[in-house]
Formats: structure tokens, C-alpha cells, sequence
């Protein structure tokens, strides 16, 4: 199944709350209570939302934090993708019969 590239949960921090909002990563660090260089290794895709930031942009800009961690969960499978093909595993089934069911 081939995904599209879904976009880091910074950038939809960045593009469509600080920006709209006027705020810069040091306005929005201080109102998240949060450093300045972890918002920004964020809002610049180079760090995840952990559980602990998606409940504090759920408090600070109402939009949930399972919508948050979607966000990363969406851009993380897309990013590992590639390397599917690579972790070998075989796919462990009830019944030889029935392989679309398999143990979870």
C-alpha cells in the first residue's frame, strides 16, 4: 500500500496555528511551558510530539492530542516504509486456511 508523505505535526503546528496566530517558536515555548529548542526541533521536524507536548497543544490550541499523535503516528509509518521490505517477518496466522486472520 502506497501512502502519500503526510506532514509532520510541526509543520501543521507552524503553518496553521503560530503563523496564523502571529506567535514565533519563543512566544508559543513560553505559553507551552516548554524550552524554546524543543518547540523548534518540533516545528522543524527534527524531534516527535510525544504524548506530554500533545496534551499541552491540546490545552493551548484546543485541537486534541490523539489528533496530534495521529499526526506523528501518520508521518512515522510513512517514514519507515521504505524499510519494510527489510524486517524479514513472516506473517503468523490461525489456520493455514484463514491467513487473512492473523495473532495479535
Amino acid at each position: 500500500m502506497q501512502m502519500h508523505n503526510p506532514p509532520h505535526p510541526g509543520t501543521i503546528l507552524r503553518e496553521m496555528w503560530l503563523k496564523p496566530l502571529d506567535l514565533s517558536v519563543t512566544q508559543a515555548a513560553v505559553r507551552l511551558k516548554v524550552s524554546r529548542k524543543t518547540l523548534s526541533e518540533i516545528v522543524n521536524a527534527r524531534a516527535a510530539v510525544t504524548p506530554e507536548m500533545a496534551m499541552r497543544l491540546e490545552l493551548a490550541f484546543g485541537k486534541s492530542a490523539q489528533s496530534w499523535l495521529g499526526h506523528q503516528a501518520a508521518h512515522d509509518l510513512w517514514a519507515i516504509e521504505p524499510r519494510r521490505a527489510t524486517f524479514d517477518v513472516v506473517r503468523l496466522v490461525t489456520s493455514a486456511r484463514d491467513d487473512a486472520q492473523t495473532i495479535m
